[in-house]
């Protein structure tokens, strides 16, 4: 029976910090967060602490928890996270998850190298969001222990966990990944190895249909942000969210996709988006898109 005590999380910034959190604070699991670069794992451990601190503070309020209930709380999830710059720690866990840089050349080669580190029995999972886990699982060797693990963002927010398993996954192994992501608080959904799963295979091409209907002139980008605001009851219009994701990450899952699926009719590639990449204008992070930004806000 495959079970998982000790976490392991390669990154600790946007998502590898949240991973980390809901591991060690919902599932209370022992969690080993490796960075190698010292700054970025001093950043992660400080949001860690500032989102803990918060979300104590709130169970407060509400009277789910007194003072010294909160303290106890904060202090006992952050003794169960161990940082470090070493991936030789990871031999000792049971499950380790990968949130680096979305390249997947560097995933892959971060795989063959954990593939001498840990155990045999120790599980391997990506974080990717549209990388094939089957190319990962061929660089780790472990393609009975291998599957992806795609957590959203903000973490410590989202309910969501796509599980993606291939076909020589094994059943314990997929079960025990479904209990880890419900001890975290999650939902876990289950799917194969297919481009984008199953949130990013339906969400970008719908991003870019919504592009490709501005660029043709067919109604303005407002116009089609606020249609799908108020007749489908989005919290944001397409295009407002393809900004507020990043130009640049929505651009390099679709060139990612069509390099290795170029029959499929859906991963066509806006001249509009390849036009605001290559002008440096990558929406909400850099101020500009197709909108403006102040902040998380659009102008």
């Amino acid at each position: 029976m495959v079970q998982f005590e000790t976490i392991g999380v390669v990154g600790c910034g946007l998502m590898g910090h949240g991973i980390a959190q809901v591991a060690a604070a919902q599932a209370g699991k022992q969690v080993i967060v490796v960075e190698a670069d010292r700054a970025a794992l001093d950043r992660g451990i400080e949001r860690i602490a500032q989102s803990l601190a918060k979300l104590a503070q709130k169970a407060v309020e509400k009277k789910q928890m007194d003072e010294a209930a909160a303290r106890a709380f904060v202090e006992a999830a952050r003794a169960r996270i161990t940082p470090t710059g070493s991936t030789a720690e990871l031999a000792r866990c049971d499950l380790v998850i990968e949130a680096i840089v979305e390249d997947l050349d560097a995933k892959c080669a971060l795989w063959r190298s954990l593939a001498g580190v840990c155990p045999p029995h120790t599980v391997f999972a990506s974080n990717t969001s549209s990388f094939p886990i089957a190319a990962m699982a061929e660089a780790s060797g472990r393609r009975d222990r291998m599957l992806g693990l795609h957590f959203f963002n903000p973490v410590q927010l989202m309910q969501l966990v796509e599980v993606v398993r291939l076909p020589e996954t094994a059943p314990d192994v997929l079960d025990a990944a479904l209990a880890f992501a419900r001890a975290c608080g999650k939902e876990p959904v289950v799917c194969k190895d297919t481009p984008g799963f199953i949130v990013n295979r339906l969400l970008v091409p719908f991003l870019v249909q919504a592009l490709l209907m501005a660029e043709r002139g067919d109604a303005s980008k407002e116009d089609i942000d606020t249609a799908m605001r108020l007749g489908c009851g989005h919290p944001m219009g397409p295009i407002t969210l393809a900004d507020y994701v990043g130009l640049d990450t929505t651009l390099a899952i679709l060139e990612g996709w069509h390099r290795r699926h170029p029959e499929e009719p859906a991963f066509v590639i806006p001249q509009s988006l390849r036009d605001k990449v290559a002008a440096g204008k990558l929406g909400r992070k850099t101020g500009e898109g197709f909108y403006r930004w102040e902040g998380d806000k659009r102008v």
